[in-house]
């Protein structure tokens, strides 16, 4: 006997096979979009710190904000992000100074950046 067409359970069988794909698709994109956002926010927290290293590497060598210890520039305007830094008196003619710009999205990230400052003679 000669059939023409799929039979029902062909068809549903068809259709979860479809729909098992569909989904994964959309988990895939679900992951895409958040690792996006996720490395927007490391490049924008990287240029705030690698911002903030800069202005303290151009500031006069016995300015107050290159005082020893932690400095906490709080939470920056308009952002999720918040900057402190810390320097360190190594030697007489030598600073460490360390950048930490953290956010928190679905949990907490931070970013830390340091350098090293000689005195100029």
């Amino acid at each position: 006997m000669n059939k023409n067409g799929f039979t029902l359970i062909e068809v549903l069988a068809a259709l979860v096979i479809l729909a098992i794909g569909l989904l994964a698709l959309a988990s895939l994109q679900v992951t895409s979009v958040y690792g996006s956002f996720f490395s927007n926010n490391v490049t924008h927290a990287t240029v705030l710190a690698q911002d903030r290293l800069e202005q303290l590497k151009n500031l006069p060598w016995d300015d107050a904000a290159l005082g020893g210890g932690n400095h906490n520039d709080g939470a920056i305007p308009n952002t999720i992000f918040s900057r402190q830094y810390t320097v360190v008196d190594t030697t007489s003619t030598m600073k460490r100074i360390t950048v930490n710009v953290q956010w928190t999205d679905r949990v907490d990230h931070s970013i830390k950046l340091s350098t090293i400052r000689y005195r100029p003679q």
